[in-house]
């Protein structure tokens, strides 16, 4: 009986994705995006998004939400990295003193899944990263970007810490100061990239301003919106690979706060050692 409404479940999913797959691409859900007649702003914004015959106003992105998020607002989401950078380091700061160790005398412990398991993951894993990183760095090109991308590569830390146990991630390197300083490297390349063509205009005694992609009337500078033939839309694929290293890395930190023993914070927080055992 089970067997049976698991196939039928199965085969009704399968006959939704389809139909909603052949509607759409008939027309028979409505218009295809963008709809007639959009407000103004939005029209704007999916006008310059990618238009080479306007140099002066074009992001040279296909990807609108990515145009938006790292060119028209910026600062707002430079602003929103910074808080939770910060919302990281508050969170390492309630957690100081408190070290994955673990304490192994005479016995011997079976530490995290079976092998079956774990023969699963590092296949997983390997395959979680590279998806990551592909979301990552066509973020400017396709629907994703450098936060999507390093959620999902934080997945990988994760399942290392459940399969395997957080003393074997800790021992692998992944290990809060790592991570921290992988999220500070991130942070800082994305503040850099913010001022990269305003130091450039500098350089060249040219006007130019911060979190500036493309050349404009009066800064008339910016980084490359293609290298080697491959579009990179300036200042945008930087974006989202540092980004994508700041989030992969500050995940990776809360998963591992969240993944200490209670019994080791206990210790910690009364100032005193005890036998695990």
């Amino acid at each position: 009986m089970k067997g049976w409404m698991r196939a039928v479940s199965l085969l009704s999913i399968i006959a939704v994705t389809v139909a909603l797959a052949l509607g759409t691409a008939s027309g028979g859900l409505g218009y295809v995006l963008p709809f007639p007649g959009v407000r103004d702003l939005a029209y704007w914004f999916l006008f310059t998004a990618l238009n080479p015959s306007t140099p002066l106003f074009t992001v040279m992105s296909p990807e609108a939400v990515t145009s938006i998020v790292w060119d028209y607002r910026g600062l707002d989401t430079l602003f929103e990295t910074t808080v939770f950078f910060l919302a990281i380091i508050g969170s390492m700061a309630l957690m100081r003193g408190i070290e994955v160790v673990k304490k192994v005398e005479e016995r011997t412990y079976q530490i995290g899944m079976s092998p079956i398991v774990k023969t699963v993951t590092r296949i997983s894993v390997a395959a979680i990263l590279a998806v990551a990183a592909s979301i990552a760095l066509h973020g400017h090109l396709t629907p994703g970007g450098g936060f999507q991308g390093g959620a999902a590569a934080a997945v990988a830390p994760l399942l290392l810490i459940v399969v395997f146990s957080v003393y074997f991630a800790v021992g692998s390197h992944i290990n809060k100061k790592n991570m921290l300083t992988i999220r500070t490297i991130g942070l800082l390349g994305v503040g850099l990239t913010a001022f990269a063509v305003l130091i450039i205009g500098v350089i060249h005694g040219v006007g130019a301003y911060v979190f500036q992609n493309q050349p404009k009337a009066t800064a008339p500078i910016g980084l490359p919106a293609d290298l080697f033939g491959s579009l990179t839309s300036g200042t945008l694929i930087l974006f989202n690979f540092f980004e994508f290293l700041a989030v992969a890395a500050g995940f990776t930190i809360v998963f591992l706060l969240l993944s200490v023993p209670e019994r080791r914070v206990m210790e910690i927080l009364e100032g005193g050692e005890k036998d695990e055992h």
